[in-house]
């Protein structure tokens, strides 16, 4: 009886069905990417001579070779001598779809087979001593348009018909950065290809530059082929007279201009580096400081306070710029800028509710334009637990930071009854609406601002026949003379050196239906009020007289 049912499970016991087994699980995992799996299936002397990590990175490199985006294995054949066939389908994105035979050596047999492998099975259709490579032609780029479609930038040589425009805000095509060069070879593009390092040619990278095509191929043979498909013409949201505006009001000095539309978030200008460059905004955070201080009830409108000309926190001295006495009611401080109100209100506000105010207006979120910089607050935890740290930050010192573009979604958000919306610069995109705060909230914010335009630090912004919100800012540098102890007298200025302050003001207009937000910022520029605010008054003169559509 044993004699027999031992010759009966011989009879039932199909090699050629395991070794289809061995290659069907060899397959599935190249399929998965499981290339530790697929290493511990080959052949022992091979699996002792290449480490999992280099039999990983070989794939790795074909797939990147290929622009392969998936392995698709079919039907295992039958074993043909010591070959077994199996059809594959690989996504690619230069090549399409590729069709090829991945040709599968066994060593050994039933239960002792083993995949003999060798470099040419990292790619289907790659036979024993062929390489895969690949022949790269690239599309001609795209053009870049103005929202009224005037080319910023077309053709080889990326002209424009109005270069003054396109020369600040096109930006620059060169070598990609390392950290790019494997994506961009994963997409197609050999290391050399130029792409957009800058500016909008950055921003649109990838709509600009279309899709490479050339041949795939083993050896001399090919693979696959695919003629390059041109990128499209991307239409922009930059204003051609806006942008000249904030060009203007820059006038070359260092630092950025934005300007955005508050209900959709389309930017309108960019000068100089809107949005690539982190300083500590000054008194413009107080915008978020309000808006906290509100919503937790700390303060009204009519609420008064002490007028000094400092405040005292944690036995440190807080100045009010220049020195002044200011005080009174709470829209009066607003209007006013006054630190010595700000700075204990801060305090009494508490890292956790300013934190979170600061986050529902974009702070902590990386924007949707590529390379623009991501404006930041520390963590409440990281604020510090001391009243100076909390007051400086609340008066847009300390460690947080912003963008001239973020300080313009501020406004636009405030503008815009409390609606914070995403920014773009591609024309007619539906972006995000997300509330920062109460359309209650938001009007006392709003009314708070007004007051700085009429009869506070911002009158030099003040556009006749419009009724235009803003607030100013000046925020010192870390070269500036740190708050002193109480009866200590900070160094006299040296008044051959540059400003220590960073300049700045942002504003939107018409205040009852606000068609455009502005955000200027002058590095090193000295006063918000001196020279930010009059370099925001000519961009918002010029973007209001438009019908921009």
């Amino acid at each position: 009886m044993a004699f027999a049912a031992g010759a009966y499970e011989g009879a039932n016991h199909d090699p050629a069905a395991s070794d289809r087994a061995l290659v069907q699980r060899f397959v599935n995992r190249w399929e998965r990417g499981d290339y530790a799996g697929m290493h511990r299936l080959i052949d022992p002397r091979t699996r002792a001579r290449v480490t999992v990590a280099a039999f990983g990175q070989a794939y790795r490199d074909a797939a990147a070779t290929a622009t392969a985006t998936a392995f698709v294995p079919g039907r295992v054949g039958r074993r043909r001598g010591n070959v077994i066939d199996v059809p594959m389908t690989v996504q690619t994105r230069a090549f399409g779809a590729v069709r090829a035979v991945a040709r599968i050596r066994l060593t050994g047999d039933a239960d002792a087979a083993r995949v003999a492998w060798s470099p040419a099975l990292t790619f289907p259709g790659v036979r024993r001593g062929e390489r895969l490579q690949r022949r790269t032609r690239l599309p001609a780029r795209a053009a870049l348009l103005a929202r009224d479609r005037t080319p910023l930038a077309r053709g080889p040589g990326r002209t424009s018909g109005v270069p003054d425009v396109a020369a600040q805000v096109v930006g620059q095509l060169g070598p990609p950065p390392p950290d790019q060069v494997g994506a961009l070879k994963a997409a197609g593009f050999p290391p050399d290809a130029p792409v957009g390092t800058s500016g909008l040619e950055r921003v649109f990278n990838s709509a600009l530059a279309g899709t490479p095509g050339g041949e795939l191929l083993a050896g001399e043979r090919t693979l696959a082929s695919r003629v390059p498909k041109p990128g499209r013409a991307v239409r922009t949201t930059i204003d051609i007279d806006t942008e000249r505006a904030a060009v203007t009001a820059l006038a070359g000095r260092p630092g950025g201009v934005a300007v955005v539309q508050p209900r959709t978030g389309e930017v309108l200008a960019l000068a100089g580096t809107a949005f690539s460059v982190l300083q500590p905004p000054g008194s413009t955070f107080k915008i978020v400081t309000a808006t906290a201080a509100l919503e937790a009830r700390l303060v009204k409108p009519s609420t008064q306070f002490p007028v000094e000309t400092a405040a005292v926190l944690d036995g440190v001295r807080l100045e009010n710029a220049n020195g002044e006495r200011c005080g009174g009611s709470f829209a009066n401080a607003f209007a006013q800028s006054c630190n010595s109100v700000f700075a204990p209100l801060g305090a009494r506000i508490g890292a956790r509710r300013l934190v979170d105010a600061a986050r529902r207006f974009g702070f902590n979120e990386p924007p949707p334009i590529a390379g623009a910089q991501t404006s930041s607050i520390p963590e409440a935890a990281d604020v510090g637990g001391g009243e100076l740290a909390i007051g400086s930050t609340a008066i847009g010192q300390g460690r947080v930071v912003a963008t001239t573009l973020q300080m313009a979604l501020v406004a636009a958000a405030i503008g815009d009854g409390g609606l914070r919306v995403r920014p773009t610069l591609r024309y007619g995109e539906r972006t995000r609406r997300t509330r920062v705060t109460s359309r209650r909230v938001a009007r006392q914010v709003a009314r708070l601002m007004l007051g700085v335009v009429r009869f506070g630090t911002g009158t030099a912004a003040a556009v006749p026949g419009v009724q235009i919100a803003g607030k100013t800012g000046t925020a010192e540098l870390e070269d500036a003379p740190k708050p002193t102890a109480p009866g200590e007298l900070p160094p006299p200025p040296d008044p051959n050196a540059p400003p220590r302050t960073d300049a700045w003001f942002v504003a939107y207009g018409p205040a009852r239906r606000p068609r455009v937000a502005v955000s200027v910022l002058l590095i090193r520029g000295g006063a918000g009020r001196t020279t930010a605010a009059p370099a925001a008054r000519g961009v918002l003169i010029a973007a209001l007289k438009r019908r921009i559509r």
